[in-house]
């Protein structure tokens, strides 16, 4: 099955101890039973292995683009190994990405890499606040190119402050797709295949049951 990639990014995230289970406090204050870091795929052989599951959502989902966006800073190493990972599986793609400030010496302004133009998937790690996305959609815009969706890690499924999710915000505000290499689902598919997670399995179900959103806006 072509989803079955899902699942193996779950397992990936859990060995790499990327995904850990336990007891978190969010930046909301909430305590969440799970906790996702993707800063910690920090060596050459786990930033491999992350663009090719990035490389297989984002071929599977259909989406058409021209280009990719890697947003300061996180998304700037992820968007060149993502172009990386697509040229292997034979989709050969630009890439840019921004500065936090704008030279106005050497090559000059905000963005470096492939001209801003045509369809543009921006990459990230997560969506919290949806602050990176809307700097990155302006940014876009401003070029005259379009922002055609967003590719991130994991989502969470999780009410914002308000009744909406934080992929669905940027859904419903950008009208762009959220492609996500996993979702909660994923997540509570993999901890239903071992009776030792039971426990876990219990916890994140309490916790979607208080702050989850339904799978569509």
């Amino acid at each position: 099955m072509a989803s079955d990639f899902r699942q193996e990014f779950i397992r990936f995230a859990v060995n790499q101890k990327v995904l850990c289970f336990g007891e978190f406090k969010t930046k909301a204050g909430r305590l969440s039973p799970y906790f996702f870091n993707a800063g910690l795929f920090h060596d050459g052989a786990a930033l491999k292995q992350l663009a090719q599951f990035y490389a297989k959502a984002i071929l599977a989902s259909g989406i058409r683009f021209d280009l990719l966006f890697g947003p300061a800073y996180k998304g700037i190493p992820l968007a060149a190994a993502v172009a990386i990972a697509l040229a292997d599986a034979g989709r050969n793609t630009g890439y840019s990405f921004n500065r936090k400030e704008a030279k106005d010496h050497g090559e000059g302004g905000s963005v470096i890499g492939a001209p801003l133009a045509g369809r543009v998937l921006i990459i990230d790690d997560v969506i919290s606040a949806g602050t990176s996305v809307r700097e990155s959609v302006n940014l876009i815009r401003s070029s005259n190119a379009v922002p055609c969706g967003v590719a991130i890690a994991l989502d969470r499924m999780e009410r914002g402050a308000g009744a909406l999710s934080a992929a669905q915000e940027v859904k419903q505000s950008y009208n762009i797709p959220v492609i996500s290499i996993a979702t909660l689902d994923d997540l509570v598919g993999y901890l239903g295949t071992d009776p030792a997670l039971a426990p876990d399995l219990a916890a994140v179900g309490r916790y979607r049951e208080q702050y989850g959103v339904a799978t569509h806006v």
